[in-house]
């Protein structure tokens, strides 16, 4: 966990406002399993979009916005998902400049899997540490992110991770980052987060080589999955 081990609070004595940010085809744990964190604590969480509309995830979970992105000013903490649907987004001019302005107003910015990617196109993420899902550290790269292969990455006040599940890790970093240890415990035990899998593959370290390739061969940063628009 690069920068991660130990922080101080960073916001003190305030209601945060926790902005995240939708757009169509996220991956839906990458923005659920964050906000089931963060809504135990004390802050305010909201989902913003381009427009108060259903917006759909890359496997049909569609969620109501809180906010459109021209109404939302108020931004403490930005979280960012990452899902198939990040490719065309980086094309979306109105969403780049919400995560552009959002982040120069908020005190921290985190990026979820390939979420980072668009934190890298929109500028927080280039020149700094980051973490992104495995198959997506070369295009962080190109995109001017410094990748580091890690979990989590903490370089100042930009928080990222790697792929979907990671993202309840992250948020139970910003929850203690936010209202300490004690909260970030609490929470923790009341979510009963204490993962187990049935197979232990779940990284690229533990992983065989052949299934390694065969995911790296459908995904949407490698060889025919350009086109499939997968991972």
């Amino acid at each position: 966990m690069a920068g991660l081990e130990s922080s101080e609070t960073l916001v003190a004595a305030v209601v945060p406002h926790v902005v995240f940010a939708a757009y169509p085809g996220f991956t839906a744990l990458d923005l659920v399993g964050p906000h089931e964190v963060l809504a135990r604590t004390p802050a305010t969480c909201s989902i913003a979009a381009a427009r108060l509309a259903p917006v759909s995830s890359d496997r049909g979970l569609t969620l109501m916005p809180h906010l459109a992105f021209a109404d939302c000013s108020e931004v403490d903490v930005l979280v960012v998902p990452g899902g198939p649907g990040q490719t065309a987004a980086m094309e979306d001019a109105e969403l780049l400049a919400f995560l552009r302005s959002s982040a120069q107003r908020a005190s921290i910015v985190a990026g979820v899997c390939t979420g980072v990617l668009l934190l890298a196109a929109a500028g927080p993420a280039r020149g700094r540490r980051a973490s992104t899902h495995w198959l997506a550290t070369e295009e962080l790269a190109r995109l001017g992110g410094v990748p580091t292969g890690e979990r989590l990455t903490r370089d100042g006040t930009l928080y990222t991770c790697a792929g979907v599940s990671a993202g309840i890790d992250l948020a139970i970093v910003l929850a203690r980052d936010l209202f300490g240890a004690e909260e970030a415990r609490r929470i923790t035990l009341a979510m009963e987060y204490d993962p187990t899998p049935p197979f232990d593959v779940g990284s690229v370290r533990k992983a065989s080589p052949s299934l390694i390739e065969a995911l790296r061969a459908t995904s949407r940063f490698h060889g025919a999955g350009r086109s499939a628009g997968c991972v």
